[in-house]
């Protein structure tokens, strides 16, 4: 049980995908974070829900507000994960 809506879970899973390949691995985005790499495993494939605790550490390595990790405005649409290059093709 999670105190994070479905929707939300989501969306942080969804910017943990895109931190792993901007940091290079699983293995340096969990220690970034702080969590063991079986943790954060757990977390993006569905095995444990997402913490409130893994929200506030994504969007602190992220640089952004919770609120934009927890709604899918981080990364935003159409965001490249290698370069950061927003396609705003993509975004629409």
């Amino acid at each position: 049980m999670s105190d994070l809506t479905a929707a939300e879970q989501t969306n942080v899973r969804t910017a943990l995908k895109f931190l792993r390949t901007r940091c290079g691995s699983w293995t340096v985005l969990s220690r970034a974070l702080g969590f063991g790499e079986s943790t954060i495993g757990n977390v993006v494939t569905g095995f444990r829900p997402v913490s409130p605790v893994v929200a506030f550490r994504v969007a602190k390595l992220a640089k952004v507000g919770v609120d934009d990790v927890l709604q899918g405005r981080y990364p935003e649409p159409g965001t490249c994960p290698h370069c950061g290059h927003v396609s705003r093709e993509a975004a629409q």
